[in-house]
């Protein structure tokens, strides 16, 4: 696979997604788990990204068990301040002290002297980012991290912290159908030297042609709580009408609908004309992860780009990313207004 760069890391041009593994769209099965991250080192991908997050830390503990022994052959990127308290709720705590007893439990399960990217999972509106992102550069200066990293904040945030230390990589969900980083995120990422690394960037399975409407989905997948608006069963139903046409460019294109997604954002370019976006398509799924991966070597045209820009859209999808509340209290959304 090709190579792109965050900050100091050399990456595969796709990473790969860890979450699914332990939650999120359903339950997960580790000894599937163990194989499917084993056969994407050998398939190509050397960027693995985890958090605190997912399962309460059984992700970073799959990953540390399982390729002890190879972790000289990836990339590993992980997050903190968004965690499970002991009710099991999320919570966030960007105070440094927290950062890094976070570091340092995230170690001790990954099985490793050092996390190559470390990202801050969100804002933690009560602290200052100065701050937050102080306590990387301190970790980074221990030794323990390599790389700062954020995830789904604003640009003028990514400004403050890049001012207080050099951030390497923004992490965003960005896909056909969630456009929010074109607004300003995109920009100012090439402006800094910051790699933009988009997370779900197969629309939560349904650019894949593969998912289902919510009723038929389980309590405990996303998409029927925080990612429910564009899963409710009216605005699915119009919102697969769209796949129509675009099943139609796969395979006019000669790929899976997964691939083709995957090849629009690698075919994304910046001012300069450079390639550098590293999408991290998440599954649980062996199979799935083969055929993600072979979206390394399909090329667009700039005419099927701009077709494919032109189909799928912020304007031609109903329902927003996320429900009110969460869309009200997600820094990357502050770029969704215009100055």
């Amino acid at each position: 696979m090709h190579t792109r760069q965050i900050g100091s890391l050399t990456v595969s041009a796709l990473g790969l997604g860890c979450m699914n593994m332990s939650g999120g769209y359903g339950s997960g099965d580790d000894e599937v788990s163990i194989r499917l991250l084993n056969e994407a080192l050998d398939a190509g991908y050397t960027f693995l990204d985890t958090a605190t997050l997912y399962g309460g830390g059984h992700n970073e503990a799959l990953i540390g068990e399982t390729l002890k022994a190879r972790r000289n052959e990836y990339v590993l990127a992980s997050k903190c301040v968004l965690a499970r308290n002991e009710e099991g709720k999320n919570v966030i705590d960007g105070r440094p002290e927290a950062i890094r007893r976070q570091c340092d439990a995230s170690l001790k399960r990954l099985q490793t002297e050092v996390i190559d990217l470390y990202y801050l999972h969100r804002l933690d509106k009560q602290v200052p980012i100065e701050e937050s992102v102080g306590a990387l550069g301190d970790l980074i200066s221990a030794g323990k991290v390599r790389e700062a990293g954020l995830s789904e904040m604003s640009s003028e945030t990514l400004r403050r912290a890049h001012a207080e230390y050099p951030v390497a990589a923004m992490q965003s969900e960005y896909s056909l159908w969630s456009r929010t980083p074109e607004f300003k995120m995109l920009a100012t990422c090439e402006e800094l030297g910051v790699t933009f690394v988009p997370f779900s960037p197969l629309a939560r399975q349904f650019l894949t042609g593969k998912a289902q409407d919510v009723t038929q989905l389980v309590d405990n997948d996303i998409r029927c709580t925080n990612a429910r608006p564009r899963f409710e069963p009216e605005a699915f139903a119009e919102n697969s009408k769209l796949l129509v046409s675009y099943r139609k460019i796969a395979d006019r294109v000669g790929c899976s609908m997964a691939q083709l997604a995957l090849a629009w954002l690698l075919a994304q370019q910046n001012s300069a004309g450079h390639k550098t976006l590293v999408p991290i398509p998440g599954t649980k799924h062996i199979d799935y992860m083969h055929e993600n991966v072979e979206a390394r070597d399909i090329v667009l045209e700039a005419d099927v780009v701009a077709e494919l820009n032109e189909l799928i859209n912020e304007s031609t999808v109903i329902g927003r990313r996320y429900t009110d509340d969460i869309m009200q209290t997600n820094d990357a959304e502050r770029d969704r207004v215009v100055s």
